[in-house]
């Protein structure tokens, strides 16, 4: 054999232990998090604290959300332009992106992973894809804006009308869509959210006082008013911002829920739905969050109170802490076992990660203008 040949075999060898030897990519390590102002998400790893890519073209991500394929290795950003990318965590680039409406609102995947349903505001209605290919299965249209759309076991999914005020459920385990009509929620109803054993499908009304109810364990789920009363003694304050249902705490078997136009956080007895305490805020709440494996629940505000987040103990419904984490906070994640939380600052361009323990500052990652913070772990929780 030829030198030029042995020594062409050693860089092969070489090269081929090189590539054995690099180590896979952890996808439950890593998260996504949305840079709003810039149409770009970045990667990261939470267990190292680190930025490790930035994928840019997402379109108008001003009110953004993100769900996980079941092996973690995709991720799913539902932006605000009626854009769905469909983003390789592994290889840290955009797998497809289609632009499926006018004006969208967040969306939901499938227990079994292979459906990705995208909830509109313009045409309105609920829009289904397959989850590989991005190619759409089912067009469930409405007169209506759609909100608060969930996923339910079996191929099912759930959500609201603004418009009409009737909540819905539709099927897709078979060949065609079968949708059905849960029940009128009352007026304007502008969010939702499951519980996380997959019973409770709670409606926020904006039009009147009060949420609804179905029990999604019921063969024929019927709506059940709650905290009608709620407000009615008092003047309401204006509404800086929505708050959000898909970010609220159930602990202590009570349900903590942001008050609309109040600085308040309402708990709510999950079994007799009856109030059971007020707590008084710094601001209006906008998420309520459960410390995992705690009695905590953590909650940021509406402007312009939004430069602070408050810990409540759902124990004694008070104020424990309060923290200083930077300017327009919009939102948190912890990480599965709730040892950190991860928190947006939005003009401060920083992530702040807190030891949820100490409640002290334990890294801070740069970013442009971030909102959302979604890890994989989400992949594996109902309700998200």
């Amino acid at each position: 054999m030829s030198r030029f040949l042995v020594l062409f075999s050693f860089v092969l060898l070489f090269a081929a232990g090189k590539s054995i030897a690099e180590p896979a990519t952890p996808t439950g390590a890593l998260g996504v998090v949305i840079e709003r102002a810039t149409g770009s998400v970045l990667i990261v790893d939470r267990m190292q604290h680190k930025a490790i890519d930035r994928i840019e073209g997402l379109g108008d991500l001003s009110h953004a959300s993100v769900n996980f394929s079941p092996d973690e290795c995709f991720a799913y950003v539902f932006g605000r332009d009626g854009g769905l990318t469909k983003i390789d965590l592994l290889e840290r680039r955009i797998a497809k992106r289609i632009v499926q409406g006018g004006n969208s609102i967040g969306g939901a995947i499938s227990d079994d992973g292979a459906l990705v349903a995208v909830s509109n505001y313009e045409p309105g209605g609920i829009r289904v894809f397959d989850a590989d290919t991005l190619d759409m299965v089912a067009d469930i249209p409405a007169q209506s804006k759609t909100v608060g759309l969930v996923e339910l076991p079996a191929r099912r999914f759930a959500w609201a009308q603004w418009d009409s005020g009737d909540a819905f459920m539709a099927d897709l385990s078979g060949a065609e869509p079968v949708v059905t009509r849960l029940g009128a929620t009352g007026a304007n109803p502008y969010d939702a959210v499951l519980s996380g054993d997959g019973r409770h499908f709670v409606v926020g009304l904006f039009g009147e006082k009060g949420l609804t109810l179905f029990d999604m364990w019921e063969d024929a789920p019927a709506p059940v008013r709650f905290l009608s009363d709620y407000g009615k003694e008092g003047e309401d304050m204006p509404v800086y911002k929505m708050p959000h249902l898909q970010g609220w705490a159930v602990t202590e078997g009570q349900f903590a829920l942001p008050a609309v136009g109040r600085h308040e956080v309402l708990w709510v007895n999950r079994d007799t739905l009856d109030e059971t305490a007020r707590t008084r805020t710094h601001g209006q709440p906008i998420f309520v969050l459960s410390q995992p494996a705690s009695p905590y629940a953590w909650v940021n505000f509406a402007m312009p109170h939004n430069d602070t987040l408050q810990v409540i103990d759902s124990r004694s419904h008070e104020v424990v802490e309060t923290l200083k984490p930077g300017a327009a906070v919009l939102h948190m994640e912890f990480s599965p076992r709730g040892h950190e939380v991860w928190v947006s600052s939005r003009d401060e361009n920083r992530i702040i990660i807190y030891d949820t323990h100490r409640r002290e500052v334990k890294a801070e990652i740069p970013a442009q203008s971030p909102s959302g913070i979604f890890f994989t772990a989400r992949a594996h929780r109902t309700g998200l």
